[in-house]
């Protein structure tokens, strides 16, 4: 290896830590607030890179379908709810919610979609049919159990996750797709060349980041969130609502994941299952802040991808076991520096 290798390499691992500290990120987040290990992360962004090269193919992506069948069970269920709980009132918004927003995103893709339509409107149809999808799911799999404990809502996500899996093959099929480059050509930075592609994968990253912090520290939401995080019980005697908060969450997870996706999806092709391992990999980043720390997630997400690119020249057919083989190491040391708390009754 020489430098030149050196720093593609680098380039490359830094692309990929970039992807994983946005998806280490929205797991932090995620567990932070429902307690819930959301392995199901990577599905969306098999979603949103699968859907955005469906349209940009010109083809109807399997995501209109999928969102209209989610909205239609989540809202049967708010329908059972209302009923043993006598809260017809509540029937209005959840239409509006999992009904009138499906359709219409489904009619405006359809309307808009084609050959010809420019690469943003086709990432922002793949956002408006991804997106809804997170707050669907914390209304049918995880809202129901919102009180339960933390080993029961890790099987559930297992269970989310193997269905959402089945569901990507049946609606988008098992080869793989490619999305063209954001940015054409490279830049010679002098002692290296960087592509384009790899400044944009990296500065959208930032300013995802940028914006999640923004977000937390200025907005009322955000600061709702943080105190659910940080005290559920505490938010709840407050008048935070949880389940208002575990619907924020999922939908802030979920566009994380549809965006992270289609900032891959010009770099990797794209399967049906993709998206669980590099899931998995964020998960990793997570692991590594201890799922409470979102500076050092995104620093270990980081790390992870230099680990994956160096691993890939020096040991190939390891990298996986190398990568994966990392969290070892840090569930041991935090074990032994960790007290244990119990869980909340």
């Amino acid at each position: 290896m020489d430098a030149t290798i050196a720093l593609i390499l680098a380039q490359d691992g830094i692309v990929n830590g970039a992807i994983y500290a946005l998806l280490g990120m929205a797991l932090v987040l995620v567990f932070a607030v429902t307690r819930v290990i959301f392995i199901p992360q990577g599905e969306f962004v098999a979603f949103g890179a699968l859907t955005l090269a469906m349209l940009v193919n010109g083809q109807v992506p399997g995501t209109i379908w999928l969102l209209l069948l989610a909205g239609l069970a989540a809202f049967l269920i708010e329908l059972v709810s209302a009923r043993r709980n006598g809260r017809a009132g509540t029937l209005l918004r959840a239409a509006a919610g999992y009904l009138l927003l499906p359709a219409a995103a489904a009619g405006l893709t359809t309307l808009l979609a084609g050959p010809g339509t420019p690469l943003v409107l086709n990432i922002l149809l793949t956002l408006l049919l991804v997106v809804p999808l997170g707050p669907i799911l914390y209304r049918v799999a995880y809202r129901p159990l919102a009180e339960a404990p933390v080993l029961v809502l890790l099987i559930v996500s297992v269970a989310v996750h193997f269905a959402l899996m089945g569901i990507a093959l049946v609606f988008f099929g098992a080869e793989g797709w490619r999305t063209p480059p954001f940015v054409e050509g490279n830049i010679d930075l002098g002692f290296t060349l960087v592509s384009g592609q790899s400044l944009f994968v990296v500065g959208t990253a930032l300013l995802l980041i940028v914006a999640l912090y923004l977000f937390f520290e200025r907005t009322l939401y955000g600061r709702a969130l943080r105190a659910t995080a940080v005290n559920r019980r505490g938010a709840q005697l407050v008048g935070i609502s949880t389940s208002v908060s575990g619907s924020l969450t999922f939908t802030l997870a979920a566009l994380i994941g549809a965006l992270s996706g289609m900032l891959i999806a010009p770099v990797t092709t794209i399967y049906y299952d993709t998206g669980f391992l590099i899931g998995l990999k964020g998960f990793v980043g997570a692991i590594i802040g201890g799922l409470v720390s979102y500076p050092v997630a995104a620093a270990g997400a980081v790390l992870v991808g230099l680990l994956e690119a160096y691993a890939s020249f020096w040991a190939s057919a390891y990298k996986e076991v190398i990568v994966f083989t990392l969290i070892i190491p840090v569930l041991l040391w935090r074990s032994l520096t960790s007290r244990h708390i119990e869980d909340e009754e």
